[in-house]
């Protein structure tokens, strides 16, 4: 067995490191070195590689033998049974137009099995983490999901897809609906940060498709671990590698009910 809690401690290490990185070259980025991966407004920069060669390099002597999935192209299969799922800069977009809301966002996968997780929220220097067995933090304090119980007094956060556009109107809908029924719809650019800040009851709930395994790997376990409820677009469990997620407090089942009524049509 490997000890979650030093491991967790070694990766939080690395996550500042890279963040120091990110925010120094952030405050002298040259936007022609942005550039376009496959698909429409699908952005990457230097930034992005590099940090996600610093992650993998600090992650790998972590714990030897380790797999990787991650957006910028690594993947390596691991020979221990553990897969490192992640991000190195999840909201490009927004670092790249200079707006302050990007995070590195780090799972670990025992198998399929979410063991770890880390959001570290660049600007903020907000390092919200968790281990299998062990209550979600932000910094060095305990969070847990809001205790707000009805959709009117909720406050929501959404992600806009780039991609699969004919599924817009449903989410359109989708949308509408919310903002009919709550506070109101937040969308940040990070779904990583989404989630932790559901995580610590900032929002009550989150919903996004056309995601990947790096965006909500770490980001929904916090929330599981801070005592929400994460399921996919039908109620289920495939929510990692699913493209499709809605977490949140308590109010996540009547989200789940708006949802599907559109999205099943």
């Amino acid at each position: 067995m490997i000890d979650l809690l030093a491991i967790e401690k070694n990766v939080m290490n690395v996550c500042l490191e890279v963040g120091d990185f990110i925010h120094r070259e952030g405050s002298l980025f040259d936007r022609s070195r942005i550039e376009q991966k496959e698909g429409f407004n699908n952005l990457v920069s230097y930034v992005d590689k590099e940090s996600e060669k610093k992650l993998v390099g600090g992650l790998s002597k972590i714990l030897p033998g380790s797999g990787f999935i991650g957006e910028e192209g690594t993947n390596i299969e691991g020979t221990s049974g553990y897969r490192w799922i992640i991000d190195p800069l999840d909201g490009t977009t927004n670092f790249t137009h200079g707006l302050p809301i990007f995070a590195i966002s780090i799972g670990l996968a025992l198998k399929e099995k979410i063991v770890l997780g880390i959001v570290y929220e660049v600007n903020k220097k907000e390092m919200f983490h968790t281990v299998e067995g062990s209550p979600a933090y932000l910094n060095d304090k305990e969070i847990h999901v809001s205790s707000i119980s009805t959709l009117q007094e909720s406050l929501l956060a959404t992600g806009f897809p780039y991609y699969e556009f004919d599924k817009m109107e449903a989410y359109l809908k989708i949308i509408k609906n919310f903002l009919q029924q709550s506070h109101g719809v937040r969308r940040l650019g990070s779904a990583a940060t989404d989630l932790a800040y559901v995580a610590c009851g900032r929002f009550e709930g989150f919903f996004e498709y056309n995601l990947n395994a790096w965006d909500v790997a770490a980001g929904a376990f916090l929330v599981q671990q801070a005592g929400g409820i994460v399921t996919d677009f039908s109620g289920g469990k495939n929510f990692v590698f699913g493209g499709e997620l809605i977490a949140g407090c308590s109010i996540q089942s009547k989200m789940l009910e708006v949802i599907r009524k559109e999205w099943d049509n």
